[in-house]
């Protein structure tokens, strides 16, 4: 028996166990969120007699008569305080991390109210978080500690709502103290738990699959294979990935489903997955697009191993760069990388009476869950019901199906709820990755500097299944080109199955890889000309009017020349700095339907926002709130911002793309002017039960269309960034400027900002996603993932030149254009500064890798 307190109340307990499997399960304090598992995340930190510790490594037998204080167990003071601070400082995105960085708080608060930042850093350094970059956290505890340190009232935050105004994000409040759910903190009545046997091989044949000694065990409730499965493939556009093995079929990677097992009791999953046994035929991996692509290749799919292959042409490429001055031909290798969200994927489903299910999720995008689940059980999709928690990052890795079909399954197989959710391990072995891509780019110019033409070719490494493969080949193509004036231009692109983990959508959406390529070669193309690089791009920047390598006309808001003029004193400060810019669509573009749609529905005298868009982070329902606030005239304690859920909320499209500031912010404009227009005179009293539905539809034209000037996406944004490097071969500063058309919250832009910079410089310096031979040889804590004592200091710039009568009041995404030029730059700095061209990444000889 195990005797400690518990948020100042005696607990007792016979069975050791991790504290934070007690915490949750037991006492169901669910403000401690289980983020990795192994210690190296520090979501699960709680205080045990005054230290911060990390509830996944520590037992209950090492707590005998201590005492542990959760983030639910803090003072109503303390509670006050954290959530103003956090709330005022914009510190809060997608929230997993932030109770866990608030106990970091307490713990050094509690023993110093004056720290500096560098000890709130070593403070919050074993907490990771990936929205944010650390700025605004770390802003948040020192205003805590003035607040502490001072005794001050807590004042009253900015409510009107106003487009340009700090609003508190509409869910900051039950993200930083823990009370927000997301679907792990859900348990319900009779809920079972369910697991998929996944392959030992990436490519073997399954002979065999012999359930019966795990269906024997005490506490299993169901164990299903792949005929059990009414229509047996999933897909985010192509149906190729299977829900589960069939015997005689052959495994595409380790992440493939063998067999789906259910117990009574989450203890013994585990055991009874180990019992299920699989007779393999084990076949040579195929991990590369080389071998993919070598003649006499096995075919991985029935219809070869080439998903995509995209071609864009404009003017003569060859031609241009035969006659040019100068001309540079580079190669250039761009890796995997996890997304490395905080939560780990988890879904539940309950069957319903009338045989409907409702399924529990954290995705982004209800709709394409009920897609996906309703195919599967060949059923109508009305009859899938898909509810939103709170979703703890995604980045575009929580689009595919994961762990929802499977929950779906086994709830309409058995009848009971049923919770799926991934270790940290499974998530890192299955979920989709960014796409590794080798590139090889040549580009030219005249003896002036003027660019004359470029030749980008690019294969991109889809892994086992096609995801997105096909339209982040399509980005990577359609921006190779850069931001830049010219019109000879040929980019051809193959997307290529492998038995690596899939690769899917990502941050940057496979401009993170083409910008790094052409941007680096922009610098060697500067040298040869005797032009310095900033000199150079703003030379040959696009401005409005003109044409983009791809043919599409810079609108009039086009403010990339403003971004390069806001870092230029960066770049000029000193020898050891780097410049790159790039570009990137806001929707879905290419001729694809791209819709947004909001419904304003009167509720007890509140407008109440419904629309399917999800928030992973990024904030959209605070942006929408302040668009409906700015537009109808209301204030923010008037809105209610409901959560996505397929039987309430019109369908507005996945969280990507950058589309959802732009798609559904100009939905809810319109939608908010009609609720203006019914106002005159009256209160929102008056309207009780009205509704105010309207949608915004993006047209665009579709790749290699023949216009001369095609509209590919309905708005770009523009960036531009310097990176810094110091004596001692690190990253220390990074200055980043961004055409964003009107910001809509400025706290709020500016931590998505600065945390897309942080992961950008990630990906430019240590993350990695190591695979050998097909086999997953990363873990969370060696994927390279930045902490805050690695930050840089982050210079935010914002570029303004939307105006009221455009779309979302100007306003454009910046969701994934903020981690996009970091890479090029550090690596254009660190050739500045020892001449070594580095064309791979991470990048080597630096401070971070050998």
């Amino acid at each position: 028996m195990f005797r400690f307190q518990v948020n100042g109340e005696w607990r007792e307990y016979e069975k050791d166990m991790k504290l934070l499997d007690y915490l949750r399960d037991e006492l169901h304090l669910t403000g401690t969120k289980d983020g990795c598992g192994a210690g190296a995340c520090g979501a699960c930190t709680v205080i045990v007699d005054g230290k911060k510790v990390k509830s996944c490594v520590f037992k209950l037998s090492m707590l005998e008569g201590k005492h542990v204080v959760t983030i639910e167990g803090l003072t109503e003071r303390e509670r006050e305080v954290y959530a103003y601070a956090f709330g005022e400082c914009g510190a809060v995105q997608c929230g997993f991390c932030i109770p866990g960085m608030v106990i970091s708080a307490k713990a050094l608060l509690d023993e110093n109210l004056n720290p500096t930042r560098d000890d709130v850093k070593l403070a919050i350094n074993g907490n990771i978080c990936r929205c944010t970059g650390y700025v605004k956290i770390e802003d948040a505890i020192l205003m805590a500690a003035k607040f502490f340190r001072e005794d001050l009232p807590i004042p009253q935050s900015d409510r009107s709502g106003k487009i340009g105004t700090l609003l508190h994000r509409v869910d900051a409040k039950e993200k930083t103290l823990g009370t927000g759910r997301y679907v792990d903190d859900m348990v319900l009545p009779g809920m079972i738990y369910a697991k998929a046997v996944r392959s030992k091989y990436p490519r073997a044949i399954v002979n065999k699959i012999d359930i019966s000694k795990a269906k024997a065990h005490p506490d299993c409730v169901e164990v299903l294979v792949a005929k059990d499965v009414p229509f047996n493939k999933t897909g985010h556009i192509i149906p190729d990935w299977d829900v589960l093995i069939a015997e005689g079929d052959t495994t595409r990677y380790v992440g493939d489903a063998i067999a789906l097992v259910a117990t009574a009791h989450k203890e013994t999953l585990d055991e009874v997955c180990g019992l299920v046994d699989v007779d393999y035929t084990e076949l040579e991996p195929i991990t590369s697009p080389a071998q993919a692509l070598a003649e006499g290749a096995p075919k991985l799919h029935p219809k070869g191993n080439v998903l995509a292959h995209e071609v864009l042409s404009r003017g003569n490429a060859e031609e241009a760069i035969a006659n040019a001055k100068y001309v540079v031909t580079r190669h250039y290798s761009t890796p995997q990388t996890d997304h490395a969200f905080m939560e780990p994927e988890c879904a539940i489903a309950v069957k319903r009476d009338n045989g409907e299910l409702d399924l529990y999720t954290g995705g982004q995008s209800v709709y394409d869950e009920q897609h996906e689940v309703s195919r599967m059980l060949e059923i109508p999709a009305e009859a899938v019901h898909v509810h939103s928690m709170l979703v703890g990052g995604g980045f575009g890795g929580k689009e595919d199906m994961s762990v929802q079909h499977h929950a779906a399954l086994m709830a309409w197989k058995t009848g009971k709820p049923v919770k799926v959710k991934f270790s940290r391990q499974e998530s890192l072995d299955i979920h989709v990755k960014r796409h590794a891509m080798e590139m090889d780019i040549t580009t030219a110019c005249d003896e002036e500097g003027n660019i004359v033409g470029s030749k980008v070719i690019i294969v991109s490494d889809c892994g086992a299944y096609a995801s997105l493969g096909g339209p982040v080949l399509q980005r990577a193509c359609t921006h190779s080109g850069g931001p830049y004036h010219y019109d000879n231009f040929y980019v051809e692109g193959t997307c290529v199955y492998t038995n690596n983990v899939p690769g899917g959508a990502f941050r940057g959406f496979g401009v993170t890889q083409s910008c790094f390529g052409q941007e680096v070669n922009i610098d060697l193309l500067a040298e040869m000309v005797g032009m310095d690089p900033w000199e150079f791009r703003y030379k040959n920047a696009i401005r409005p009017g003109e044409s983009l390598p791809n043919g599409q006309l810079a609108g009039p808001e086009t403010g990339l020349v403003e971004c390069l003029e806001a870092v230029k004193d960066a770049y000029y400060a000193g020898e050891r700095t780097g410049l790159a810019v790039c570009m990137k669509n806001s929707g879905i573009g290419v001729g694809l339907p791209d819709v947004g749609r909001v419904r304003l529905v009167v509720i007890d005298g509140k407008v109440h926002i419904r629309t399917s868009a999800a928030c992973i982070g990024q904030g959209i329902g605070t942006v929408a709130t302040q668009i409906l606030c700015e537009t109808a005239g209301i204030s923010a304690d008037d809105v209610v911002m409901e959560a996505p859920d397929t039987d309430l909320t019109p369908d507005s499209g996945t969280t990507t793309a950058s589309r959802q500031t732009v798609f559904t912010g100009e939905a809810t404009r319109k939608a908010a002017a009609e609720l203006k227009e019914a106002l005159a005179g009256k209160t929102l009293a008056d309207l009780e039960g009205m509704e105010f539905y309207q949608e915004y539809h993006g047209i665009t034209d579709k790749m290699g269309s023949p216009k001369p000037h095609p509209v590919s996406h309905v708005a770009y944004g523009y960036g531009a960034c310097v990176a810094t490097i110091d004596e001692k071969n690190f990253v220390s500063q990074m200055d980043v400027a961004f055409d964003v058309g009107r910001v809509i919250n400025p706290k709020a832009c500016e931590g998505q900002v600065e945390g897309g910079t942080l992961m950008g410089m990630g990906y430019g310096v240590s993350e990695d996603f190591l695979m050998d031979k097909g086999q997953v040889k990363s873990k969370y804590g060696t994927l390279g993932l930045l902490r805050a004592k690695q930050r840089p200091q982050i210079h935010v710039s914002f570029i303004e030149k939307g105006t009221p009568d455009q779309m979302a009041y100007g306003a454009k995404g910046i969701g994934e254009i903020s981690s996009i030029p970091m890479a090029p730059a550090i690596s254009n700095a660190y050739r500045r500064i020892d001449g070594e061209e580095r064309r791979s990444l991470p990048l080597k000889h630096t401070g971070y890798k050998k």
